[in-house]
């Protein structure tokens, strides 16, 4: 059993800014007992598109050098939900998810596979896909504590992705995100049950919250929340910059999983 914890944050388009945010919240759960932290999505930077390539940086860059630094000195596993990651296209990045060990090195890295291309309203709409690199590969990360199924917002909305990470292991999904208030009110905790039932499996989901600077004045919801393997929601933040704290039993999903055995039934084929 160990402690863990989702962040709420609200990013800007300052790198700084952001850090000097979320680093405190990382430290208070930490300080709280919390041995697995994670950030949401886009905890770099929330910018125009065209800003996010153009200040995107490599793995090995200051970024992830001091969160690498940080996850060593508070000894904990810490999932950076987003950054924008430079790659070989100098017209894009790619949305990538990295998972430092208690050590400060990298564990893993998740590209971000399901692009968020929606037209919902004057204020609701995205093409990330113009920007951003599609990723291709599905994430899991054998740690001490767990093993990781890794994810990146929009991806919530596809099962199949889900179900792939439990064939190859996952006990805890992580599912950081930048859920719009439109959506979020709407699909946000039910899709996260959902997930959390369907796989019978821990779902822990950091979130950015409030008004942001980027090019659509985005607002996002928020309600960053960790559920449990029966679906049951264990702890969700308040609107406002701070944490989801719960107790993980890994033991819960071996007996649900025992109980109702969802994987053994499933036919791909289907």
């Amino acid at each position: 059993m160990f402690l863990a914890a989702a962040v709420q944050m609200n990013a800007t388009a300052e790198p700084t800014a952001n850090e000097a945010q979320v680093v405190p919240l990382i430290e208070r759960a930490a300080g709280y007992g919390a041995q697995f932290v994670a950030t949401p999505e886009h905890t770099r930077m929330l910018a125009p598109m065209p800003e996010m390539v153009r200040s995107a940086e490599p793995l090995n860059g200051p970024t992830c050098q001091r969160f690498g630094a940080l996850a060593r000195r508070l000894g904990i596993m810490l999932l950076i939900g987003s950054m924008n990651e430079r790659g070989n296209d100098p017209n894009r990045y790619s949305n990538s998810s990295v998972l430092f060990g208690p050590d400060g090195t990298i564990v893993a890295v998740y590209r971000k596979i399901h692009l968020f291309d929606v037209d919902l309203s004057e204020s609701v709409r995205s093409r990330e896909s113009d920007h951003v690199t599609r990723g291709s590969v599905p994430v899991v990360a054998t740690t001490p504590l767990a093993t990781l199924g890794l994810s990146i917002c929009y991806d919530l909305r596809f099962g199949n992705l889900y179900r792939r990470l439990v064939r190859e292991g996952a006990e805890v999904l992580c599912v950081p995100s930048a859920f719009t208030l439109t959506t979020g009110r709407a699909h946000w905790e039910v899709l996260l049950r959902a997930r959390a039932i369907e796989c019978q499996s821990f779902v822990v989901a950091p979130a950015q919250w409030g008004q942001h600077e980027d090019d659509s004045l985005r607002e996002t919801f928020g309600h960053a929340m960790i559920v449990d393997p029966w679906g049951q929601v264990l702890a969700t933040a308040p609107d406002g910059p701070g944490l989801a704290l719960a107790e993980i039993d890994l033991e819960r999903v071996v007996r649900i999983r025992r109980a109702v055995p969802v994987v053994n039934h499933f036919l791909p084929d289907l």
